[in-house]
């Protein structure tokens, strides 16, 4: 219950990691509307070598806080850095990977080109730039897609080539927005294991996503934010916890008929599957036991949601959004 209330976890060694934000605010102005206040005092510390999840509804300000560690945009209040360095002059002097959640180039320009065009860009000197390139249309598995031009290539296929740019140096920091999007399962799997074998002591990765069984499966951390403001930050790494879920799902293929009788306000799904509260876990263990005593078969009992899901439902829910 101490993680569930902590709607400011992590704040506190935001000066310690190789990423840092230090009470960062945003407001957006205009000559003829209201601000807009897209971040507001955000405090979280991301260590080296580890992978932190960002995840949050639309409009949280998951962007503009990717926009201001990038250096896109400068903090209205508070301080952005990494490495104890503003993020443009980091950039600049050390480079860093990064895969926007739409990628953008010239149509036209073929796949193995564009490439080549960024490698150019990054500055990594030919002939390196060429092995990098085959290095990471290999990585990727898009080799055969190497003389297409972007317009013919696939939403998934876009979002492997900006994946293999964003490794095109071997950088520190790895940045990834929506990395799976229009990945087909096999890939969203591959990617998973791609995130894994890049997983060093001296690499940190940020990767903000709204899939959060991919968050959940990756990450060390997740931090939650909702309305500029973060909620909470969910530790991945530690040992599911004893406490039973709030909801679960049932499947019974015998004396289905005894479920409701059991477990008061039972909701049927269908097909022998209900969605049930259980109690605390006395109580879940002696319904259970009291349903299969009836002759009920259960062949399922899970969660209805993973615990991150739990978690970001009622991170939001707490800040007055909508789960």
């Amino acid at each position: 219950m101490d993680e569930l209330r902590s709607a400011r976890a992590g704040a506190d060694a935001a000066s310690s990691g190789v990423i840092a934000f230090d009470s960062v605010s945003k407001t957006y102005r205009s000559l003829f509307r209201p601000p807009v206040r897209a971040v507001e005092e955000f405090t979280l510390s991301i260590g080296r070598g580890e992978i932190m999840g960002l995840a949050g509804p639309n409009g949280a300000g998951k962007s503009t806080l990717i926009s201001l560690l990038l250096g896109y945009l400068p903090p209205t209040s508070g301080r952005v850095t990494i490495d104890e360095t503003s993020p443009r002059p980091y950039i600049e002097r050390n480079g860093i990977g990064y895969l926007s959640e739409l990628v953008t180039l010239n149509p036209q320009w073929t796949l193995e080109g564009a490439l080549e065009r960024l490698a150019l860009l990054a500055g990594i000197a030919h002939p390196l730039a060429s092995q990098r390139v085959e290095a990471v249309i290999d990585e990727l598995g898009i080799g055969e897609h190497r003389q297409k031009k972007l317009k013919a290539l696939s939403k998934g296929n876009l979002q492997r080539l900006g994946l293999a740019q964003a490794l095109l140096r071997d950088e520190a920091i790895l940045i990834l927005d929506e990395p799976t999007h229009g990945l087909d399962p096999v890939w969203t799997q591959r990617f998973r294991d791609l995130v894994q074998s890049l997983r060093t002591p001296t690499r940190t990765m940020l990767i903000a996503s709204h899939n959060l069984d991919e968050l959940e499966r990756l990450c060390d951390r997740v931090a939650i934010i909702d309305r500029g403001r973060l909620q909470r930050v969910v530790d991945t790494r530690r040992p599911v916890a004893t406490d039973v879920a709030s909801l679960y799902h049932l499947t019974v293929t015998v004396g289905a008929e005894h479920v409701p009788a059991i477990f008061p306000g039972a909701r049927s799904l269908g097909q022998g599957q209900f969605e049930i509260e259980p109690g605390d876990a006395a109580v879940l263990n002696r319904r259970l036991a009291d349903l299969l005593a009836r002759g009920s078969l259960i062949t399922a009992l899970i969660p209805a949601h993973s615990r991150l899901e739990a978690q970001f439902r009622e991170a939001v829910r707490s800040a007055g959004g909508n789960a």
